[in-house]
């Protein structure tokens, strides 16, 4: 398995690529044979099963898509001597590139992302060109985004236009789009961070609100932003909003009493641009009173009588005799009291 596995990266190796647009007749040539040669086929080790046609030495596949993609090795009778390797790739040519450029670092500079709407199946790469006052500017490939790079501005306040170009291209073509734009419609801050929500103690309607401006944001104090809260009780969609200046808090007093709430922060700078996106919501419940009750537990012990164990010594009552001896006390009863009389007489 292993001297496979090394033989099969030793063919890709030398193997030479082949790209090919998908939904087309594709053909392959072996080599450098001539017309009358005959040859066999094998692609990545095994027979040619998709449906084709061999030709001498080109082989003929039909309507080709993504299952074709593998190595193909051509091999010339009778003796089975390798005589070509190919790697034949399936995609599309690229369409036209989406492009948005924003400056989130401003006045330092801005950024361009791009992607493609559709996949292509095979390897594509984009060039960038970005003008402006009739000269190209530096594009700086970012190390963290594939399609994205950045643009210092060459100046501020700048009445110019800038215009980004970006082409997409691969083996089967390429594709361009071109942006234009002011400086100041692409200037849109990151969201605020660190934004927390706190009860006021004491105040059942209140929570204190505070956050920090963006950390990619260079120049707060030459370039202030400005806030736009959101609010509202988890229990209602309607949201409630304050605009402030450049405070970086803001107490709401008209909460609702022990209701859970949702809160978020945008920022603009105060002058040109658009809002940034929503930051991380946090929830927060206002200040609840806790509830001290006073219990005053009474004891409702019920007095039991108990009877007394009767005494050894205690007087019993006889029991009335039963049985034989009740029958012969009652047959000589008459007989003592008739002796009892003639003796006292």
């Amino acid at each position: 398995l292993r001297r496979g596995s090394i033989f099969y990266c030793c063919l890709l190796l030398f193997a030479r690529n082949q790209y090919e647009r998908m939904g087309i007749d594709v053909t392959m040539q072996c080599g450098s044979l001539d017309n009358d040669a005959s040859v066999s086929w094998k692609v990545n080790g095994t027979d040619v099963k998709a449906q084709h046609r061999l030709e001498g030495p080109r082989l003929m596949l039909t309507e080709v898509d993504l299952g074709h993609n593998g190595l193909y090795s051509c091999f010339q009778n009778p003796h089975g001597e390798r005589r070509d390797t190919i790697y034949l790739h399936i995609g599309i040519p690229p369409r036209e590139p989406t492009v948005t450029c924003r400056s989130n670092t401003y006045p330092k500079g801005f950024y361009c992302s791009w992607h493609q709407l559709h996949p292509t199946y095979i390897p594509t790469t984009f060039e960038v060109d970005v003008q402006h006052n009739q000269r190209s500017l530096e594009v700086q490939k970012d190390p963290d985004h594939k399609n994205r790079c950045r643009v210092r501005f060459p100046e501020v306040f700048s009445s110019f236009p800038y215009k980004v170009n970006v082409t997409a291209v691969n083996a089967l073509g390429k594709a361009s789009t071109t942006i234009s734009f002011e400086e100041s419609s692409i200037v849109k801050p990151d969201p605020p961070e660190r934004v927390t929500a706190t009860p006021i103690r004491f105040n059942a309607r209140r929570l204190e609100v505070s956050w920090q401006s963006p950390a990619t944001w260079p120049d707060i104090d030459n370039f202030p932003l400005k806030y736009f809260l959101r609010y509202r009780p988890l229990i209602k969609e309607q949201w409630q909003h304050v605009e402030l200046s450049d405070s970086t808090s803001h107490t709401i007093t008209d909460a609702y009493a022990g209701k859970e709430y949702i809160i978020q922060v945008a920022a603009k700078d105060t002058e040109i641009g658009t809002w940034s996106d929503w930051s991380v919501a946090v929830h927060a419940t206002p200040w609840i009173e806790e509830q001290i009750t006073s219990t005053t537990e009474v004891d409702f012990s019920t007095e039991t009588k108990t009877s007394p164990i009767p005494s050894s010594n205690a007087p019993q009552k006889a029991e009335p005799p039963v049985g034989r001896a009740a029958r012969l006390l009652t047959f000589f009863s008459p007989l003592l009291l008739g002796m009892l009389l003639l003796f006292m007489w």
